[in-house]
C-alpha cells in the first residue's frame, strides 16, 4: 500500500456570468488543480482566479484541456485529426501557464478533459497527440493517464513524464474504463461508498466494477470530482480514512 497519493480535481469552470462548482472549498482537501482552459468551460478571470488560490494553498497547477465545446461541456465527441488534437492541447496548455507563470508556478500536469479524455481510455493514437503535446511544451509536466488503459502504453511509448489515475467517485466499467455518465448511478455520491473505493484501491491494488469484477490499478493520483453535489464530504472522509491509514496527500510527482 502506498504511504502518499496524490489527490486531483477539476477546477475552474465557472465562465462569464456562470458559477459552477465550489473551488474554494474543494480547494482545501486536494492537493492538484486540473484547471478548465476556457474552451470547454473557464475563461481568463476565472483562470486566473483559480491559479491563485492554488498557489495560495499549495496546491499543484494543471490544465484540463478539452474539445472547444462550450454549450456541451466538452462532453460531446468532435471529428478531429491528430494533429488537431497535439495542436489543440498545446493551445490551452499555454493559456493556464500564462496565468501559472505570473505567480511563479510551474504546469505540474495535463489532463484530457470530458469527452476527449474518454476517448483517449480507448483509442491509443489520440492518447498518444496528447502525450506528445505535453512532451513537446515541457519533459518536466506531467501526463496524467488513466490506469490500466492504453493511456499508460501511449505515455510510454512517447516518453513523457507520466502518473496512473484512478477514481473514487466513478463507477468502473470490467476494461478499467470508467462507466458512462448516461448511464444512472456512474457518478457516485456516496462519501462512505466513495472513501470505501479510495481505500480499496490503495490498500488492495484494485477496484471493483459494476459487475463484481476486480480491476487491477495503480493507484498515483486519486481524481475527486469537484463538482459533484456532495464532493466536499466525500473529500473530507476520503482525508480521514488516509489520515487513519498514515496516507499523506502530496501533490503528484513529490
Amino acid at each position: 500500500m502506498p504511504d502518499r497519493i496524490d489527490i486531483n480535481s477539476d477546477m475552474g469552470e465557472s465562465f462569464g456570468a456562470y458559477k459552477l462548482g465550489r473551488d474554494a472549498e474543494v480547494m482545501e482537501y486536494i492537493s492538484s488543480a486540473n484547471i478548465a482552459c476556457g474552451w470547454h468551460a473557464g475563461d481568463p478571470m476565472v483562470m486566473e482566479q483559480t491559479v491563485r488560490m492554488a498557489k495560495e494553498r499549495g496546491v499543484g497547477v494543471g490544465a484540463h484541456p478539452g474539445y472547444p465545446d462550450l454549450l456541451g461541456f466538452g462532453r460531446r465527441r468532435m471529428d478531429l485529426s491528430m494533429t488537431e488534437i497535439e495542436n489543440y492541447m498545446l493551445y490551452q496548455m499555454g493559456a493556464l501557464h500564462a496565468f501559472a507563470k505570473t505567480y511563479g508556478l510551474p504546469l505540474q500536469h495535463v489532463k484530457a478533459h470530458g469527452a476527449l479524455g474518454n476517448l483517449a481510455f480507448v483509442d491509443l493514437e489520440v492518447s498518444k497527440a496528447i502525450a506528445r503535446a505535453v512532451l513537446r511544451f515541457s519533459k518536466e509536466t506531467i501526463f496524467v493517464a488513466l490506469t490500466g488503459t492504453v493511456m499508460v502504453q501511449a505515455a510510454k511509448e512517447i516518453g513523457v513524464r507520466y502518473v496512473e489515475e484512478v477514481y473514487a467517485d466513478r463507477v468502473y466499467n470490467p476494461d478499467g474504463t470508467l462507466q458512462s455518465r448516461k448511464i444512472p448511478g456512474s457518478v457516485i455520491h456516496d462519501p462512505e461508498k466513495a472513501a470505501q473505493q479510495a481505500l480499496t484501491i490503495l490498500k488492495e491494488g484494485h477496484v471493483i466494477a459494476h459487475d463484481g469484477t476486480k480491476v487491477k490499478v495503480k493507484p498515483e493520483t486519486l481524481c475527486v470530482h469537484g463538482d459533484t453535489p456532495t464532493a466536499i464530504s466525500i473529500l473530507q472522509k476520503i482525508r480521514e480514512e488516509f489520515k487513519k491509514a498514515s496516507i499523506a496527500v502530496k501533490p503528484m510527482g513529490q
